[in-house]
């Protein structure tokens, strides 16, 4: 970090760095990718599903012929990635997920394409859910118009949830059910003379369980619900444990308690510190610097909720509904927007009262080649980083069992735009590093007098952020993402806030690409390379813009001392 006043300078060996970051791309590649040496974790899923136009088509033919619906072609189907994350955790955390795919996953998928149709005449709507490989259809519910099933199946109380189910159904008898499901049964290829039957809440439903296709403690079932004596939906799917979902539902609730305590509680002060302290500081600092990138979040934020319209259509959010969340959504990034530029204004203030310029301005000399040098920085780092992370997946899953599952909500598929989901990578590389980096290690070592301490509280903070990802036990991503944490706090006392954004941009941009790289089809694979070298493009800019703007007065060259 350069002395305030100083010409810019960034001390780096990029031969030793370059080293590190080849070590730690191999172990990425490993880890990560091969799936003959992946962690069970990690594993990589077969990425060769067919399009969201085949499904579409294999649901409209479904509905045609074996639910003999007719459907209003003029109106757009919905078509959405839906998972089983529950019965997916299940199998990655016995270890079942290989067995699985090689004996049921064909017949009985945990990923399907949910594709939502609508009967002409506005008669109703039928989902119907699609192999993801094969576009066989698996799974169907028919919703005839004012449905009451959908409010019924959110009552939480599970005894008042039965009720209301069986007024939905009409008051059917058991036999009644079976006689209705009888043929489907057929259809599915089981006998239901081997096959166990009950009855879903307070008699609600029906449900077969066929002993003999059974993985771990899970067994197959064929789900049916009834309204107004006809069948609602088939579901054939396995059963997840009752102990795995208690499991789950109890690290679940952990890790609510310790996002919003441990991380929104204690970012809010840091805000509210963030003001204190750009005021403070305002002398050393100028209150027009963060105005951009405060935009810039604002905006990407903004977009990236807009982007999410399919998940939250699917989840049955719309018109008035949907507008209410939209406008809490924007309201939240507009307050997290504040957060960022008065982090950025106080941070840079701090750091300049203290004679450090962690921040540098565009119009010192020195600078476009300083930002040019911050990227190639950062990307090495970023690249010794990921191979962090693979050990780090690696250690916990054989210490603690660490295991993953899925989250529809957060897949590109489910995007109207999927190829500008790296974007994001920006937004969390200019916003984390600014309130937990710039601003949060100056204002706690104004507290705590201890640079290792200074750096740690914030970024057990920012690791308590991630513990609502779908990653089990819930202290795995704190666990990680603190020792990635004081690697970030290291590059940035080092290198500077340039630097470091960039290592976390580029970090998060090549794990976010490999999510479109996933999706197989070519402009998501082109639009994940660019993401990649999209750094890079922007610091060449500013190098190039900086030149042409004004003639500098101090080249930069790498420190042949190398890192101190």
């Amino acid at each position: 970090m350069n002395p305030v006043g100083q010409p810019l300078q960034l001390r780096t060996n990029y031969k030793r760095l370059g080293v590190f970051a080849v070590i730690g791309l191999v172990l990425f590649v490993l880890f990560q990718i091969l799936p003959s040496t992946a962690s069970d974790t990690l594993e990589q899923q077969d990425t060769k599903v067919i399009s969201k136009e085949q499904a579409e088509q294999a649901a409209v033919t479904y509905a045609q012929n074996m639910l003999h619906l007719q459907i209003d072609k003029g109106k757009e189907a919905l078509v959405t990635y839906q998972s089983s994350s529950d019965f997916f955790g299940y199998l990655s955390r016995e270890k079942l997920l290989d067995q699985y795919n090689k004996t049921y996953e064909s017949d009985y998928p945990y990923d399907v394409f949910r594709v939502r149709l609508t009967e002409q005449g506005d008669k109703g709507t039928a989902s119907i859910d699609v192999h993801m490989k094969s576009g066989k259809a698996i799974a169907f519910s028919v919703t005839p118009p004012y449905s009451e099933y959908s409010a019924a199946m959110t009552e939480p109380n599970k005894e008042k949830r039965g009720n209301m189910l069986r007024v939905v159904e009409g008051d059917m008898t058991l036999q009644d059910k079976k006689q209705l499901a009888e043929p489907w049964i057929k259809q599915l290829g089981l006998n239901s003379d081997q096959l166990e039957v009950s009855a879903g809440d307070n008699g609600a439903g029906l449900i077969y369980t066929d002993p003999s296709k059974s993985i771990g403690s899970s067994n197959l079932q064929v789900k049916f619900a009834f309204e107004d004596n006809a069948i609602h939906s088939i579901q054939p799917a396995f059963s997840i444990p009752a102990a795995h979902t208690a499991y789950v539902d109890q690290e679940t609730s952990k890790a609510k308690w310790l996002t919003i305590l441990g991380y929104g509680l204690l970012t809010f002060v840091l805000g509210v510190l963030a003001i204190v302290y750009s005021a403070l500081s305002r002398h050393h600092t100028s209150y027009k610097r963060g105005i951009f990138l405060s935009i810039f979040y604002f905006a990407v934020a903004t977009f990236s909720s807009y982007n999410l319209l399919p998940v939250f259509e699917a989840q049955g959010l719309t018109g008035f509904g949907l507008t209410i969340g939209m406008i809490v959504q924007t309201f939240f990034n507009l307050v997290m927007s504040a957060l960022l530029y008065f982090s950025l204004v106080g941070g840079d203030g701090l750091w300049r009262k203290a004679g450090l310029n962690a921040w540098a301005r565009a119009k010192e000399p020195g600078y476009g080649s300083y930002v040019l040098h911050s990227m190639f920085t950062g990307y090495l780092w970023a690249f010794i980083l990921m191979g962090v992370q693979s050990v780090i997946y690696i250690a916990l899953d054989k210490t603690i069992h660490s295991w993953s599952t899925t989250d529809a909500t957060q897949s590109p598929y489910n995007m109207l735009y999927p190829w500008l989901l790296p974007i994001m990578a920006w937004m969390a590389g200019i916003s984390e590093e600014a309130v937990y980096r710039l601003f949060g290690i100056p204002m706690m070592k104004k507290l705590v007098r201890n640079t290792f301490v200074a750096c740690l509280i914030p970024t057990l903070i920012w690791a308590l952020g991630h513990t609502l990802y779908p990653i089990y036990p819930v202290i795995t991503r704190p666990i990680e993402l603190t020792i990635i944490g004081l690697l970030f706090s290291f590059i940035f006392l080092k290198h500077g806030y340039i630097a470091v954004m960039f290592s976390h941009v580029v970090f998060d941009s090549v794990l976010m690409s490999f999510s479109l790289f996933a999706l197989g089809d070519v402009p998501d694979i082109l639009a994940g390379i660019i993401t990649i070298i999209m750094p890079a493009v922007v610091a060449y800019i500013v190098y190039v813009f900086n030149r042409k703007k004004k003639k500098e007065s101090y080249p930069m060259t790498p420190h042949p001392e190398g890192l101190q």
